[in-house]
């Protein structure tokens, strides 16, 4: 007689997390019946299905893409993948990868080039001061790269500063944006919206405030917003219809960094911090600074805060944090 078991044991064998595995219910991977006494029980078939879409997750293929893997088990073969129709996904996700890999290997040479050319404007122009100042500091000076995170950067706590905010209402409030257009937090449109507040980008060649890096949670906005750059397209799959960046710094700024970092959707300037008074949003002082936002991302559906991330890190993974909460909470056609 096979051996039944209850959702919790399930993800332990299978060594997913409960939430994964009513999450591969509700995408109709696997099911299960329920007993008399009204509880649903596994057997070995589900627990090896919830083993195949953990091992292709682990691959980068996406629960949603496992369906020809399953039926293949289901077909009473040993591995999923001995298939037509598996085979076809693993072709598909190779090809993505070869393009990923491909526009990586372009932005790598676009930003080495210009960091090389960069760095002789920069160095001429240090020669040229040079020659004027005795105590200049050494030609082989190197400029920071902001995108990089350093190691040992302080990880922020959670002291419950955003705790307040999911449930509540965005205000009316009309904000400019970096693409010379507004913001109206009141009628965002239909769908959800994701708004990732960071404290300032870097520029290269630009000092950023002193004690920057011992500040926990304040350095990596440039990597956070590549991060999002990199999964925009995911993220829309997600049921994301609204992407922005949001800072104190000014929309001319923010336009450079845009530009810059090649970012699909734009940044929100919020120079006075209207919308951090009007919902309490954490905020800390910084050399040169009397305050500037803390790291935190909301979730907006219908003009309501939905979900909120704080604190955030590591930074330069963030989106793809944002991307496993959307997929895990797809909106149904009655919440939309």
């Amino acid at each position: 007689m096979e051996t039944r078991m209850r959702i919790g044991e399930l993800a332990a064998r299978a060594g997913v997390t409960v939430k994964a595995v009513r999450y591969y219910e509700r995408l109709g991977l696997i099911s299960a019946p329920r007993e008399p006494n009204g509880y649903r029980t596994f057997g070995e078939d589900q627990l090896r299905a919830v083993q195949e879409v953990r091992e292709l997750g682990a691959l980068g293929i996406a629960p949603s893409r496992a369906r020809p893997f399953l039926d293949c088990l289901e077909a009473g073969h040993a591995h999923g993948d001995e298939c037509v129709s598996s085979l076809a996904v693993y072709r598909d996700a190779i090809v993505e990868l070869d393009r990923t890999i491909a526009e990586l290997a372009r932005r790598r040479t676009a930003l080495q080039q210009r960091l090389e050319a960069g760095a002789g404007q920069a160095g001429a122009e240090h020669a040229g001061a040079g020659q004027a100042d005795d105590h200049s500091a050494p030609d082989d000076t190197v400029l920071p790269d902001y995108t990089v995170l350093p190691d040992g950067l302080p990880v922020p706590a959670d002291d419950g500063a955003a705790d307040h905010l999911p449930g509540l209402r965005l205000p009316a409030l009309r904000l400019p944006t970096s693409d010379g257009g507004t913001v109206d937090f009141s009628a965002l449109g239909p769908g959800r919206t994701v708004v990732y507040l960071y404290p300032l980008t870097g520029r290269p060649g630009t000092d950023l405030p002193e004690g920057w890096d011992a500040i926990p949670g304040a350095r990596g906005c440039s990597t956070e917003a590549c991060d999002f750059r990199d999964h925009f397209a995911q993220l829309q799959d997600a049921g994301a219809a609204r992407v922005f960046g949001m800072s104190s710094q000014d929309p001319a700024y923010q336009a450079e960094v845009v530009a810059r970092l090649r970012l699909p959707f734009p940044m929100i300037s919020d120079e006075g911090f209207a919308l951090a008074e009007a919902l309490g949003l954490p905020v800390f002082p910084a050399s040169g600074h009397a305050r500037l936002h803390a790291r935190l991302t909301l979730i907006v559906v219908d003009g309501t805060i939905e979900h909120v991330f704080f604190p955030i890190f590591p930074p330069n993974t963030h989106a793809q944090q944002v991307l496993a909460w959307l997929e895990a909470h797809p909106r149904t056609e009655t919440a939309a």
